[in-house]
Order: structure tokens, then sequence, then C-alpha cells
């Protein structure tokens, strides 16, 4: 097996072993921890993005996500989706990009719902952003230009790592919603 094939197939099994994991209070109890530290860095960053966390119809906070890359990358990670303050799914970004792309880095992400349509599209699971969709890099002042795009609104929070990227891919989303 050659060096390329052989990156091929360990993404692809890391893709082939992301699924829906089951709803583990244990699990959601590490999980919230980790949203509301990602949560706080984020306001601390830039605190006009409470507008955002007021009047979204729900969030989801994904504290980290782990993306590497060698020509071809992958990024996976599991936050939960916030309704009216509680956390009532696990949620689950897994991404694939192929192109010229070196490194690895760390973020948060956070998705917003701008109102109950954008959100049961999203619980209905395997919801897919493409390549098109743009996720808003936070800096102060990051929410002033931010606009909702099909009702769904995206941010990420660098934490760490470098990666040099020119890639196209996109990110797919699980949902496990409470029993």
């Amino acid at each position: 097996m050659n060096f390329t094939t052989r990156i091929c197939a360990a993404f692809a099994a890391l893709v082939i072993s992301v699924s829906a994991s089951a709803w583990d209070p244990r699990e959601v109890g590490k999980l919230e921890e980790g949203a509301a530290t990602a949560k706080s860095e984020l306001l601390a960053d830039d605190p006009s993005m409470r507008v955002f966390f007021d009047t979204a119809a729900a969030y989801v906070v994904i504290p980290t996500v782990g993306k590497a890359g060698f020509g071809i990358g992958g990024a996976r990670g599991k936050g939960l989706l916030f309704e009216g303050g509680k956390a009532t799914a696990i949620v689950t970004l897994t991404q694939l990009t192929i192109g010229f792309q070196w490194g690895g880095q760390a973020y948060s992400e956070f998705l917003f719902f701008e109102n109950g349509e954008a959100l049961a599209h999203f619980k209905g699971g395997n919801y897919e952003l493409g390549a098109q969709a743009s996720a808003v890099a936070v800096t102060v002042g990051a929410s002033a230009d931010a606009n909702y795009s099909n009702g769904v609104a995206i941010f990420t929070r660098a934490k760490g790592g470098l990666m040099y990227e020119a890639s196209v891919g996109g990110q797919k989303f699980s949902v496990d919603a409470a029993e």
C-alpha cells in the first residue's frame, strides 16, 4: 500500500467510525463544562456576541474541534445543542477536505439558529454545510458584521495550532437528542 492510499484509508476509517453517540449523562456533563468554558472565552474575546446567545432560537457549542490535514484533511468535534438554555442534544461535527493543506489546529465552533424552521432542519439529522458556507472567525466586533445565512450563523474561535489550507470540503453534523 503506498503512502497516499494509507492516508486515504486512515481518513476513510475516521469518517466511517463517526456515528451518533447515545445520550450519556456523564458525557453530557463533560460537554456542558466544556461548552460553558468555550462560551465564556468567546464572550471575553467579543462581548457583543452575547446578542446571538440572547436572541437565537437555539445554539450549538462545540468546545473543541480537532482538525488536521496533509493533502486530505479531516476534523471532528462533539458539542451540545442548547434550547431555552438547556442541553437537548449531543451534536457531532465531521469534516473531510481535499486540496492543499498541511498542519493541525484546534478551535471552538458555535452555530446559532435564527428561527424554529432553521432549527428543525438542523435537528432533522445529517445536516450539512457545503464548501460555500463560511464561518466568521471571532475577533472583537465580529458580531457587528455577522448575519444569518439560511437561518444559521456560524462562528469559530481559534484555540491553537497552525494550518495552511486552500481546500474544498464540507461539514456534516449529526444530532442525538435526549430521549
